[in-house]
């Protein structure tokens, strides 16, 4: 067995949100008289925090705002995105990913997630994987994002293990950078696949059972 266990992002690897992210910083955006906020500028708030999020948006936006205004600009577009979120349900979760994560555990590994999202527990309940992983790092217990490594350090503490000992699994640049920076091997999937701080290009979820067992 090469590792003893894998961290994995939430958005993008175990399920996908972005179509609610997009929705949510869409409808935000509008509010604002922003009518130009477009998928590409989506894709540049993906693996990064909330409030790098929020630059992008207000890029387009000639009003200059104040950090008062635009903490409570990102708790708008996060309330809009937790109503979102009520339609997600174990349907969301692909068969691929549960048959797969079950087999890495029945492997021996530790499972494990490290997401910069504050709202993973709740993402995790509604796929039906609540008390599912062995440890859960998230947006509620770091204080950077990635590209810093930090939730993923704090996802190996979590499992008892040294960052060499865990596979990463990310499908964000950021992510996999953030992976790399924290000593890490990295299985990069999709835009993380083409990464140069990738380790192990896959083009499936469950091409991790041929990396990581």
């Amino acid at each position: 067995m090469k590792f003893k266990g894998v961290i994995f992002d939430l958005d993008g690897v175990i399920c996908s949100t972005d179509e609610y992210h997009y929705m949510a910083w869409k409808a935000l955006a509008e509010k604002l008289g922003i009518t130009t906020f477009t998928r590409e500028d989506n894709k540049r708030q993906r693996g990064v925090s909330r409030m790098e999020s929020l630059e992008v948006v207000l890029e387009k936006c000639d009003k200059k705002f104040t950090d008062e205004e635009k903490l409570a600009l990102a708790d708008e577009k996060n309330e809009i995105y937790k109503k979102m979120l009520v339609n997600m349900s174990p349907a969301d979760l692909s068969e691929e990913v549960k048959t797969t994560l079950d087999k890495l555990r029945a492997g021996g590994l530790k499972l494990a997630i490290g997401s910069s999202s504050k709202n993973t527990p709740a993402i995790l309940s509604r796929l039906g994987l609540g008390g599912y992983f062995d440890a859960v790092a998230d947006g509620n217990c770091i204080t950077h994002s990635k590209p810093h490594p930090e939730v993923f350090l704090k996802a190996a503490e979590m499992l008892s293990l040294e960052p060499s000992e865990c596979l990463v699994v990310e499908d964000a640049a950021a992510g996999a950078q953030a992976g790399y920076a924290g000593g890490f091997k990295v299985a990069g999937i999709g835009e993380a696949a083409k990464s140069g701080y990738t380790t192990y290009p896959i083009s499936t979820f469950s091409d991790l059972l041929k990396v990581a067992l």
